[in-house]
């Protein structure tokens, strides 16, 4: 009757509970009706804590020259190795002109990417070896059991109270061949109130030592070393696939490093060219400034009529507005790695400015200094001539791209290798040795063992496991067959068509470079051609221009028109003689990179040293030299005025004086007249309709780390002609320019 009554209790206070917690209560919560409220909480953005300190402190950067009016720059004659050597000191980041170091970061390469993938905690090889580690395994359980029974019989009581400690310690080791290694030590401890016990406590302990070797699937060395021991379908990461992945990483580092030295020349030879262009058009500038007087000096005279006037200040405005165009830029892209070639296809971006900051964001230097970098040598002249066989075998065996190509194949190769073996059935032998031991106590150094009848006396667990009494054994074997092999045979399936997509791509990319090789020896004849003819046109445009001046000079005035053509002419001619120059240099630097030779072209050498983790340089960064405070004795000129009167001219900072009266400084190059320096050179008794004699090089000359400085114009001139080795032929170029300067 009283167990009816807790029920029905029992019965009451569920009912309560559940009736209370069903029941609606106001929450006294209001809702806003306008949803716009909660619309800007959901659209409201939550930032981390995320802030990082700049890197670059923005007062450290000095504003562009084009900002400030102190006066002249100085000027660092740099030559290209030392470019290269400073932006190999200095940069980190594989940087590219294309902003994608802005736009797609991730996309970027480092100097560390080989090692963040030899150091990858799940694909790189020292995650492959830590599967054969050997690994300590430690257990500890401790129970307190307070139950009735219902077997007196079997139990040995009615009611189980019980502590139960049970200890366990391995050590697993797996093998190169698949074998698995245990050594495993055991402890239990049992202290209970069964009646049947022989004591109330008792150890009991054992040592094992167990194997597991695979004998079909997962067995073998080769296996394991492409696979790993714990290896599944598609899931292939051994030490010989972790290593290919780390050198296919160092291949991707390689072409990174290539691309970044090959924007370096061509960030340098853009500079070049923007202070040769400049250079022409300061001088047509100042030809057509010059005429602008004469002309005025002479109104009234023939020929000197005002529409005559005009046209000279025409063409004096419009090369003031080049000469300004040339200084400063354009910020469009410029020349830099695979824009339309590997190496790079010259687009001038025709200014100094531009150019030199570019260059200044390679090399690692402040963007904006107090001097500007201006090349310190001069296009090589040398006649480069490849023999086909011997490149084309280059080419293909050291491109870094073939590299990389090759070793993918291979690690498809060894993919597919490792998959068959998912074809066979798993058959393992086990085996297992145990030494057991047991006692009333766990360790006992006084017990004797046995007592005086000779019986044993189990008091101590460790002497009995020590006495090897008790020992025991196990062999066997374990089965298992998936019926239809239906994921291993599509494992292999899908690695025999990646194998053959690897090699389809491997057989394009050599025909891809064997192409891109031919267009780069054409591309490189072409240029030379090309800086030939225009080297001729040069010099009939600069002694047709001599020849009007002369004659203007001597009160003829009636060849103003062709006088201010010529002038235009020469400086076209002027330029694209040193474009052509410029596309030569550039055409030999492609034809290395087309072949892979442009390591040793550029004299660098690449170390693999994946143990420092390239976490930090091991080597002293050089200071870059301290850029100079400009002279406080240089004043800025004032850009001048727009009227009529040709004296009230006079040149910009940017520009020099009229020609009449060369100025030094400038952001221009040295003062080295083309006329001068390479008819002294390159000396021509007949027009360039002889086949030219080639001088076969495998390479360029050899740059020099410390180049001469340029010689001045008078000292050109002073020069007793010669034709040095490996400079183009005397028999090239046009006799008319000789005698014009001899003059």
């Amino acid at each position: 009757m009283f167990d009816k009554f807790l029920r029905v209790i029992k019965l009451l206070l569920i009912a309560s509970v559940s009736a209370a917690g069903c029941a609606t209560q106001d929450p006294n919560v209001a809702f806003h009706d306008d949803l716009r409220h909660y619309e800007d909480l959901l659209a409201a953005t939550e930032y981390g804590d995320t802030e990082t300190p700049p890197q670059i402190v923005n007062d450290s950067t000095p504003p562009p020259l084009a900002m400030r009016s102190n006066g002249e720059p100085g000027y660092w004659s740099m030559p290209l190795n030392q470019a290269i050597r400073t932006a190999l000191a200095n940069s980190d980041v594989l940087n590219d002109l294309g902003g994608t170091i802005v736009q797609t970061p991730e996309n970027v390469r480092t100097i560390k990417d080989p090692s963040i993938q030899e150091t990858d905690p799940r694909f790189g090889v020292a995650a492959a070896l830590s599967a054969f580690d050997a690994e300590l395994l430690l257990n500890g359980n401790f129970e307190k059991n307070d139950r009735a029974l219902n077997n007196r019989f079997l139990a040995g009581t009615h009611v189980l109270r019980q502590d139960l400690h049970d200890y366990a310690t391995a050590i697993r080791k797996k093998t190169a061949t698949g074998s698995e290694f245990t050594l495993r030590h055991t402890m239990d401890y049992d202290a209970n109130n069964a009646n049947g016990n022989l004591f109330g406590s008792a150890w009991d302990t054992a040592f094992e030592a167990e194997f597991r070797h695979p004998l079909l699937q997962g067995g073998g060395i080769d296996f394991n070393r492409i696979a790993g021991p714990n290896s599944a379908p598609g899931a292939i990461n051994g030490v010989v696939i972790a290593r290919i992945n780390t050198d296919m990483s160092l291949t991707d580092l390689e072409v990174g490093l290539r691309d970044f030295v090959s924007n370096v020349e061509n960030a340098y030879w853009d500079l070049y060219y923007a202070y040769r262009d400049l250079d022409a058009k300061r001088r047509a500038r100042d030809a057509s400034l010059k005429m602008w007087r004469d002309l005025s000096a002479k109104r009234g005279l023939p020929g000197a009529e005002d529409d005559k006037i005009a046209q000279a200040r025409e063409q004096y405005y419009r090369f003031e507005v080049e000469v300004q165009n040339a200084l400063s830029g354009r910020p469009v892209e410029g020349t830099r790695a695979s824009n339309d070639t590997s190496g790079g296809t010259f687009r001038a971006n025709g200014g100094v400015y531009v150019a030199e900051r570019r260059l200044r964001l390679l090399l690692g230097l402040p963007l904006n200094g107090d001097r500007l970098i201006r090349p310190g040598q001069e296009p090589s002249l040398a006649k480069a001539v490849f023999e086909w066989d011997g490149i084309v075998g280059e080419a293909m065996t050291r491109r870094a791209e073939l590299r990389r190509q090759r070793l993918g194949v291979r690690r498809r190769e060894l993919e597919l290798l490792a998959h068959k073996n998912f074809l066979r059935p798993r058959l393992d032998a086990v085996g297992l040795y145990r030494w057991r031991g047991f006692g009333k106590d766990l360790l006992d150094p006084t017990s004797g063992f046995r007592d005086a009848s000779g019986f044993r006396v189990h008091d101590d667990a460790f002497g009995s496991l020590t006495s090897g009494e008790f020992q025991e054994w196990q062999l066997g074997f374990e089965f298992s067959l998936p019926i239809g092999f239906r994921q291993a045979h599509s494992a292999v399936r899908n690695s025999q068509l990646a194998l053959a997509r690897e090699r389809s791509i491997l057989r394009e990319q050599e025909r891809q470079i064997i192409h891109d090789l031919s267009n780069a020896i054409t591309e490189m004849e072409r240029a030379y051609h090309v800086a030939q003819v225009n080297l001729n046109r040069r010099n009939a445009a600069l002694h047709r221009r001599d020849v009007l001046e002369q004659k203007a000079d001597e009160g003829n005035v009636t060849f103003v028109n062709l006088t201010l053509d010529a002038q235009q002419r020469l400086a076209s001619a002027e330029s694209d003689f040193f474009r052509s120059l410029v596309e030569y240099a550039l055409a030999v630097k492609n034809v290395h990179v087309e072949k892979g030779t442009w390591k040793s072209y550029h004299s660098i050498m690449l170390t693999e040293d994946i143990t420092a983790g390239r976490l930090g340089h091991g080597r002293v960064m050089p200071e870059p030299p301290a850029e100079p405070q400009p002279s406080p004795d240089i004043q800025p000129q004032p850009l001048g005025p727009t009227e009529a009167e040709p004296d009230a001219v006079e040149s910009t900072r940017a520009a020099p004086q009229a020609s009449e009266a060369p100025q030094s400084g400038g952001p221009g190059m040295p003062p080295i007249y083309v006329e001068a320096s390479l008819s002294d050179q390159l000396r021509s008794p007949s027009p360039p309709a002889v086949t030219p004699v080639e001088v076969h090089l495998t390479s360029p000359p050899a740059r020099s780390d410390d180049p001469a400085p340029m010689p001045s114009s008078e000292a050109m001139r002073d020069r007793s002609p010669e034709l040095e080795q490996g400079e183009l032929p005397a028999d090239l170029f046009d006799s008319a320019v000789e005698s014009s300067l001899a003059g």
